[in-house]
């Protein structure tokens, strides 16, 4: 071993005086120091100093020792490869003395550095680090046990993948026995810790745990009592990955963990009570929820009721005193970054909307979500809402004797709790309580005038959980009410009530859809004026208020006196904001569901926006151009700005139709797309494929010449484990072949077989089977001698996928391909003809031509096979479809 390093005296105060400054609450300071540290890390012992003050300089004060440490963290994260043998040996050795240091602060910094080391890579090049450890557990001193556990954990939690593999001949099996012991400690600190270690490794199933698994949850029981709340916190935290990994083990005890984690829910420390509440979330995902939980719930569901109550904390943190704020400025730290959703084509359905549902709703219990993200609060609605969907109106017997008194309590902050828990039950519990809703709708709507904004705001919430029963009455009765409330809730003194209603209203307005129209001009005005008074974040959300009303009245929109309310305020907006600002992203969404549903109504205004979203396009492919060739001067670009211009692009081309042809003939469009469409972001393809599909029905003529170099690369984009990309690129492909006709011929090679695949595979999502299906029918209708040799391969699923899609120009024209096909080759159809003629069936009112084709194949299959056969197949027919076929088709 060399001689032991030393400071350089004057060197040494250098860094304390750094240390020192770097506590000033001065930025100018700070940044000063920022530059003095990055200078300092040239040298190579600089490190050495970091580690000798944290470890050796026990004069100086605990905050400056830590901070040196914490320095050296960084340090270690940036830069340890580049660290001198001899540094990194000093640094190492330093921490393991240390560990056992006298003080708290200055352990867990010791610790921090021994993770941050580890997970370098470098728990394979410090092979004693783990058995040192280990056997420091066993000192008589505390703070040496203490200081190694707490390593120990943090190891555990950064490397757990590693401790479990073979690269370091699995010290689990060492380890996991050993902590085990450790369970009965008499330090609570150290209980505390021993529990937590293993934890990491429930999850994960890892084998030296599953070999211990009895031991370990008889040691969590007896620890169930413990008088530490950070022992009991670990606990709960055991049981609830327990219930998900290993439920055989738990299941003997069930009944006395229930009762455990009912006491536990209702712990004194709200730690413990949110990671207990935890549980009820894990168990209502177990098919045995029901069974184990039946019997409890009469102790359960007051226990989480009262758990939805906001803590005097909450209040202070929500400055739930404070009623009027909608002057002052938001904290910009406080906006959350939005996540553009990408544009997926879908398909009507019979009796509803297109298909969003895949996607969860939105709707969740995030009612307050800027304060300490998840609270016993949230967990305890989130709780009682997946609850109230296990057990649906077996849980109203036992809320509500309780609703009845929250809801009509004198203090607000009972009240608030129960409009809460009227909210979180909406879906599970809907069918038994509608013959309350007559009497609940009034009370809410009346609520909504609440002197306290806090239930104002969280009215609005639970009223938008109502609204599909809202919307399924007399407009009269409850809807109209309830909007003219709403409508001035979105113009509430209170920024937070303001936010709840304009969700609440968007909400409102899917499920409301044309019910709107008679009060267009009154929603407008109202949706108008809180541009005037909206502070920096509602904007955002009026911004999807107002996208959501276009796409739910759509060319209902259209009329001049609508247009001259509406646009001015949008278009100020997108003249003010700059082209790196990410408020153009909600306003982009907003305006291409805008120029959608206004058609030819937004001409006036679709050059210059046009223009700019080319411009976004073009800018960022630039910069990622940039970023590749020379990454140390350009960052990579952020690529949703050419996501959302490229989704306005296809609202344009969509709402505007022929009318964008001269825009796209003076840009270069296609150049850009061709370049999007070869991205390596999926969400950047999946847009592209789009707008490309949109500007095929547009303007194809400026399409076409580019069709030999887009071909191919839709070919390659048919891979279903990218569901939207493929979706897309299979309805552009579709909208193509219409277009092309028979010249679509040499391209049919290259996607059919991919096509034919993806409709076959199980589990593949609606939507995609449907464009797919969609898509085959137009190749075959353009193409039927190329597509038709393949027609048993997909007539079945084909058949299934369509039945339910309303009546539309795309299943028009897919059923005129099948029919063609079936033409060029019947006995392709043979064996599955039942699910044809099902799906012929499942035709409203088909073109008079179409259905003449229909009428063809039916009875030219009967012709064929004889009455007598005929008569024996149709007896396997459902009663509705023998009907149906009889009355249209006389078969």
């Amino acid at each position: 071993m060399e001689c032991q390093w030393k400071p350089d005296e004057q060197g040494l105060q250098q860094i304390l005086q750094l240390l020192k400054e770097s506590q000033s609450p001065d930025t100018s300071t700070q940044r000063s120091v920022q530059q003095k540290l990055e200078q300092l890390n040239q040298y190579p012992d600089f490190n050495n100093y970091l580690i000798f003050v944290l470890t050796k300089l026990k004069t100086e004060d605990e905050p400056t020792r830590s901070l040196s440490g914490l320095i050296l963290k960084n340090n270690v994260k940036a830069h340890y490869q580049n660290f001198p043998n001899g540094v990194s040996d000093f640094i190492k050795n330093e921490c393991l003395q240390n560990i056992g240091d006298s003080s708290p602060l200055i352990r867990a910094t010791v610790g921090i550095l021994i993770t941050t080391i580890a997970s370098k890579g470098e728990l394979q090049n410090w092979p004693e680090l783990l058995p040192k450890l280990c056997l420091l557990l066993d000192s008589e001193d505390y703070n040496t046990c203490e200081g190694a556990f707490g390593a120990l954990q943090k190891i555990c939690e950064d490397s757990a993948e590693i401790l479990d593999s073979d690269m370091l001949d699995r010290p689990l099996n060492v380890m996991i026995p050993k902590f085990l012991q450790f369970f009965k400690h008499s330090s609570p600190k150290i209980r505390s810790h021993a529990i937590a270690c293993v934890n990491q490794f429930i999850i994960s199933r890892t084998q030296a745990l599953m070999l211990h698994i009895d031991p370990f949850i008889e040691n969590l029981f007896a620890l169930a009592g413990d008088e530490e709340p950070e022992v009991r916190k670990n606990v709960c935290r055991a049981l609830v990955m327990l219930l998900e990994v290993r439920l055989d083990r738990l299941l003997p005890h069930m009944h006395n963990i229930i009762e455990y984690m009912l006491q536990r829910t209702q712990d004194q420390d709200e730690n413990v009570a949110l990671e207990a509440c935890e549980f009820w979330l894990t168990l209502a995902e177990q098919p045995v929820c029901k069974e184990v939980l039946c019997g409890h719930l009469p102790k359960l569901t007051p226990v989480l009721v009262n758990g939805m109550k906001y803590s005097e904390i909450d209040i202070i943190l929500l400055k739930g005193d404070v009623e009027e704020d909608e002057a002052i400025p938001d904290n910009e730290q406080d906006i959350r970054p939005r996540f553009h959703r990408s544009r997926t084509v879908a398909q009507q359905h019979e009796g509803g909307d297109s298909i969003e549902d895949e996607e969860d709703d939105d709707d969740d219990l995030d009612d307050d979500e800027t304060i300490s993200d998840w609270n016993l609060r949230k967990c305890s609605a989130a709780a009682l809402d997946v609850l109230a969907n296990v057990f649906r109106d077996d849980l109203l017997l036992h809320i509500l004797p309780l609703l009845k008194e929250l809801l009509f309590h004198p203090e607000w902050l009972i009240k608030e709790s129960g409009i809460l828990v009227l909210g979180a039950i909406a879906e599970g519990c809907m069918q038994g309580m509608i013959p309350y809703l007559p009497e609940l709708i009034p009370h809410l709507v009346q609520c909504l005038s609440d002197k306290k904004a806090l239930v104002r705001s969280i009215t609005c919430w639970t009223l938008s959980r109502y609204a599909h029963w809202v919307v399924s009455q007399p407009p009269d009765t409850y809807l109209k009410p309830l909007m003219t409330e709403l409508l001035k809730r979105i113009l509430d003194s209170n920024k937070r009530v303001q936010e709840a209603a304009c969700s609440a209203f968007a909400t409102l307005e899917e499920e409301a859809c044309t019910e709107l129209v008679p009060y267009l001009a009154y929603i407008l005005d109202t949706l108008v004026f809180a541009f005037s008074k909206y502070q920096h974040k509602n904007l955002l959300i009026l911004y999807d208020a107002i996208g959501t009303l276009a796409d739910s009245v759509g060319h209902h929109l259209n009329k001049p006196e609508y247009i001259q309310m509406l646009m001015p305020p949008l278009i100020q907006k997108w003249n003010q904001l700059k082209d790196e600002d990410k408020d153009l992203f909600p306003l982009l969404e907003c305006l291409s569901s805008v120029a959608t549903a206004l058609q030819s109504g937004f001409l006036p205004y679709c050059e210059p926006v046009y223009q700019r979203c080319v411009n976004l396009v073009q800018k960022t492919l630039a910069q990622a151009v940039l970023h590749q060739t020379q990454p140390e001067f350009y960052e990579a670009p952020d690529k949703d700005f050419m996501i959302v211009a490229l989704d306005l692009l296809s609202g344009l081309a969509e709402g505007l139709g022929g009318n964008i042809e001269q825009l796209v003939a003076r840009s270069n469009i296609l150049t850009l797309m061709y370049q999007c469409m070869q991205d390596k972001m999926p969400e950047v393809r999946q847009s592209s494929f789009a707008l490309l599909g949109d500007l095929t029905k547009a303007c194809f003529q400026h399409v076409k010449p580019c069709i030999a170099n887009f071909m191919p690369i839709l070919g390659t984009n048919l891979n279903p484990e990218l569901i939207s990309v493929c979706n897309n690129a299979t309805w552009a492909i579709g909208e193509i072949s219409i277009q092309m006709g028979s010249e679509m011929q040499p391209y049919v090679p290259m996607v059919l077989q991919q096509l034919v695949e993806i409709i076959n595979r199980p589990n593949t999502p609606k939507t995609l089977l449907e464009n797919t299906a969609i898509t085959i029918g137009r190749l075959g209708y353009v193409c039927p001698q190329e597509v038709a040799p393949m027609l048993q391969q997909f007539i079945r699923p084909w058949c299934t996928s369509l039945r339910n899609i309303r009546d539309n120009e795309e299943k028009d024209s897919a059923f005129r391909g099948i029919c063609t096909m079936i033409t060029v080759n019947p006995g392709g159809v043979v064996q599955d003809f039942i699910f044809f003629c099902d799906a012929v069936a499942s035709w409203m009112n088909p073109k008079d031509d179409l259905r003449e084709m229909f009428y063809k194949i039916l009875h030219g299959f009967k012709n064929q096979v004889g009455d007598e056969n005929w008569r024996r197949f149709s007896d396997q027919f459902p009663l509705p479809l023998k009907e149906r076929l009889a009355a249209f088709y006389g078969v």
